[in-house]
């Protein structure tokens, strides 16, 4: 099938100013040329240039869109194939029209993420670098994304590349000893194996160190807003948002439902839940809302909980303080443009000063520290995007840990005097372990699952 030229649409369907349809394949620009109408044909085009032109339908010579159309010819392009990107207006009619004329010329539409997917089978990118193109589409902040563009170019891959060529050369001087036992150098290659098995495993050590880290930055942070009802967590919610999501009203039980919304927050992407308030009520909806909260809260990777300052602590508050003191959890101590009633150490009894944050949500205030909090929380020391290799991938994780037990198991049987070619063996499996990881040793169906995570046209 990598024979044959393929076409999507590049850019969401709906209404917009501009739509891209990319073509991929042998016959790229052959086909394509058929339908486009311009100063020069397709098929004289140099690589890398844009020109102006019609569509049309070769049967009949009815116009079907003007169309800016670019040539990419192999192997300077995205998928080393002759790549046609045909640009037209945006809008389902406009594109589909496009479209159907090149499927009539025997362009198939391609199937979820096969530009991406050729790309890798290619040559031109390895796998952890295609799957860090869909974590660069999904990516909900600006540090997860420039995480992800230091895996699209290739940082990851380097340094799994250069653990790889370590353990081939420790194979290698195995094999010389197994193949010229006259030389008797088994003392010396048992320090090799002593030395380059622990050193290669710490630095796999110090990547899955970030995973934790990196994960969050890829997938975001399952935050729950909870506390008493008119404590302010719907006004929270809009203002991490920055927009009325939530209804805010000074009648208590106004959120009888768990409101989602993904904000950003110090570059860390938070999947927020403003739950409804907590406490006994005779009222069916509310009763409803109540248990979708508790059940949003035991799923929580982080809670905000909101207390009032301008009112005493009551025993439900209380109960929830004792319930999320052993979580990942930051009190939020709200309506502090109000008289202070709270016992502010009452609540320093169960959290540290740095888990507790002083707000006026009215005013404002107060929301940096919060920021603050939640940073470092996750993140000791802050977050280094531009420098560290965030490990975020759980495939990737897996076959690092993984490739860190048949080191261990390799060191061990090396302290054991076990003879060198059984070592090897575990030594062997590390290096496909880390090869599995950029793809130079993966299973078709893997790829194939793999790939068909992205969307069409990409």
């Amino acid at each position: 099938m990598l024979n044959d030229t393929i076409a999507a649409i590049s850019t969401p369907l709906g209404e917009g100013g501009i739509a891209v349809i990319r073509v991929s394949g042998d016959e790229a620009v052959a086909l394509a040329g058929r339908l486009f109408r311009g100063r020069t044909k397709l098929t004289d085009m140099p690589t890398h240039t844009v020109q102006y032109g019609s569509i049309v339908d070769p049967g009949t010579g009815e116009k079907l869109e003007e169309a800016l159309v670019t040539v990419m010819r192999a192997p300077r392009s995205f998928t080393r194939e002759d790549v046609v990107e045909v640009g037209c207006h945006g809008g389902i009619v406009a594109v589909k029209r496009v479209l159907d004329a090149l499927l009539e010329q025997g362009v198939r539409l391609a199937e979820p993420g096969e530009f991406t997917k050729r790309a890798f089978l290619n040559g031109r990118i390895d796998l952890t670098q295609a799957e860090a193109v869909i974590d660069l589409i999904r990516a909900k902040s600006d540090r997860a994304f420039k995480v992800a563009m230091k895996q699209v170019d290739g940082k990851l891959s380097k340094r799994i590349g250069a653990l790889r060529y370590r353990l081939i050369e420790l194979m290698a001087h195995i094999e010389v000893n197994i193949d010229y036992p006259e030389h008797d150098v088994a003392e010396m290659t048992s320090s090799m194996i002593a030395d380059v098995g622990t050193s290669v495993s710490a630095e796999i050590d110090e990547l899955l160190r970030t995973a934790e880290q990196g994960k969050i930055l890829r997938e975001g942070i399952s935050t729950a807003i909870i506390g008493k009802p008119n404590v302010g967590k719907s006004s929270l919610l809009n203002a991490l948002a920055q927009d009325e999501r939530a209804i805010v009203t000074d009648i208590p039980g106004t959120t009888r439902d768990v409101i989602e919304e993904y904000v950003n927050v110090g570059g860390i992407p938070l999947r927020l839940l403003d739950t409804a308030g907590i406490r006994e009520t005779t009222d069916v909806v509310e009763q409803i809302g109540v248990e979708r909260s508790r059940s949003a809260l035991a799923d929580a990777d982080l809670i905000l909980l909101v207390l009032n300052r301008s009112e005493t602590l009551s025993e439900e508050e209380r109960e929830l303080l004792a319930a999320v003191k052993d979580r990942q959890t930051v009190v939020v101590l709200n309506k502090t443009d109000l008289p202070q009633r709270l016992e502010i150490e009452e609540v320093r009894e169960l959290f540290s000063s740095e888990r507790i944050v002083e707000t006026s949500l009215l005013e404002e205030r107060g929301l940096a520290d919060l920021e603050k909090a939640i940073t470092a929380l996750f993140f000791q020391g802050g977050i280094d995007a531009n420098e560290m290799t965030y490990v975020s991938n759980a495939r990737h994780i897996h076959l690092f840990k993984q490739a860190k037990r048949s080191l261990r198991d390799a060191l061990d049987a090396n302290e054991q005097g076990v003879p060198i070619d059984m070592i090897q063996i575990d030594l062997r499996a590390a290096w496909e372990q880390l090869g599995e990881i950029i793809g130079d040793s993966v299973a078709e169906s893997l790829i194939d699952q793999i790939f068909s995570q992205f969307c069409l046209g990409k």
